[in-house]
């Protein structure tokens, strides 16, 4: 029943359907740059260029346009950067085969990607009520794991009825489409930050270092995945289409597919313990479903672990939602939710690079990179477990007792 009265509440299903709409090219791009400029005759070398010029200017701009949508609220910025991401995608389109506007299309594309995961994110409060912010974050992290599967399935479906470079068009109309459904929403229309702390000067929300400890704890969850990615590629081709149906995108689909219905479930629990203990508790949980993987069994059983490994991902994220939130200095929060963004991304570009040279080597290798990851990506949460409780969650017990308010000290008698 909480998600079913999540659903119901006014703006709720526009917010997640416009976020989910706008947020699909971030599942597309570098897919569909990689099919688009190979389609025109682009080398590897160019590809990984404009793919890389894509994420870099994306863990980039994020942040940046966190910092502006804090300073000036949402519409502008979504839409503004919607459109300026959709010329890129139109400098991709009609140039994919340059050396030069190819790169520099997706580095725009990239830079300028309409920020509605942090933009929703900070507006979650304002919109349900307080007991049901567990559910709205673990509902938002659920639908994260539809992307990863919805994305590629959409290039795939769309370059082969057409072509590549119309999935560069539609990710372009996506992004706009998504934004402007948000934009104009009452609740992102009149939704202001509170004025910023004067101290929190350049640095914004990283000045607190709790909030830097939680975000450098979850880049490790994001080089897991990347790892995880770069496992099931290889698993799939060492055991070809008739041992693995469907091949490393059957694997991908399941943990997703795992991530999904875990969220789901965290989301209906009622929980006691804080949300930094969920945190911690969390990565670890992830780091110990991700260690089966260094079995490399069978298809079969593979299949069975890699839907495993998912499931402690999207409730992880969900309660790192929460805390963001709460660590994040006064006036900073939509800046904070960017850079959980780009430290998970950079994580992730990590963690797909290091484990890529791994791969020629051994998959319990690779299997061994992604388990490190989070495992030690969990272990710096739970070291740093004061660190990212928020203030307002500590106890009595903790806080030191006001002069005023200590017993007063027993009267000698006699």
């Amino acid at each position: 029943m909480g998600y079913l009265a999540l659903l119901r509440a006014p703006h709720v299903g526009r917010l997640l359907f416009g976020t989910l709409l706008g947020r699909l090219p971030a599942g597309m791009t570098a897919l569909v740059i990689a099919l688009a400029l190979r389609d025109a005759g682009a080398p590897y070398s160019r590809i990984g260029l404009a793919t890389a010029a894509y994420a870099i200017a994306a863990a980039v701009g994020g942040p940046v346009l966190g910092r502006i949508v804090d300073r000036t609220g949402q519409p502008r910025v979504l839409l503004a950067s919607a459109v300026v991401a959709g010329g890129g995608y139109t400098l991709l389109a009609l140039a994919p085969g340059s050396a030069i506007a190819a790169p520099i299309g997706a580095a725009i594309a990239g830079l300028a990607m309409p920020p509605l995961e942090p933009c929703l994110r900070s507006l979650w409060p304002d919109v349900v009520e307080e007991e049901q912010l567990d559910t709205a974050y673990a509902f938002d992290s659920a639908s994260q794991q539809i992307l990863y599967v919805a994305g590629p399935l959409a290039v795939a479906g769309i370059a082969g009825a057409f072509s590549p470079v119309a999935a560069l068009w539609v990710a372009a109309g996506l992004g706009l489409l998504g934004a402007l459904v948000v934009a104009t929403t009452g609740p992102a229309r009149s939704w202001q930050a509170p004025p910023r702390e004067h101290s929190a000067g350049l640095l914004g929300p990283l000045r607190s270092p709790g909030l830097v400890l939680l975000l450098v704890g979850l880049a490790g969850a994001g080089w897991a995945v990347g790892a995880q990615n770069v496992l099931f590629i290889a698993y799939a081709e060492a055991h070809g289409a008739d041992g693995l149906p469907g091949g490393a995108g059957t694997l991908l689909a399941l943990a997703a597919l795992g991530g999904l219905l875990g969220a789901l479930a965290y989301g209906a629990v009622k929980w006691r313990s804080t949300t930094a203990t969920r945190t911690w508790l969390m990565a670890l949980g992830m780091a110990v479903s991700y260690l089966p993987l260094l079995l490399v069994p069978g298809p079969a059983a593979m299949a069975g672990l890699a839907f495993l490994s998912g499931i402690a991902l999207a409730p992880l994220l969900a309660a790192a939602f929460v805390l963001v939130a709460e660590l994040a200095p006064v006036g900073t929060v939509t800046e904070a939710f960017a850079w959980l963004v780009t430290l998970f991304a950079t994580g992730n570009s990590l963690g797909y690079a290091v484990s890529g040279h791994l791969a020629e080597g051994s998959l319990r290798s690779v299997a061994l990179c992604a388990a490190g990851g989070i495992g030690l990506g969990g272990l710096l949460l739970f070291g740093a477990r004061r660190w990212i409780r928020p203030a307002a969650a500590a106890t009595t017990a903790d806080r030191p007792v006001p002069a005023e308010a200590a017993p007063a000290a027993p009267v000698p008698v006699g």
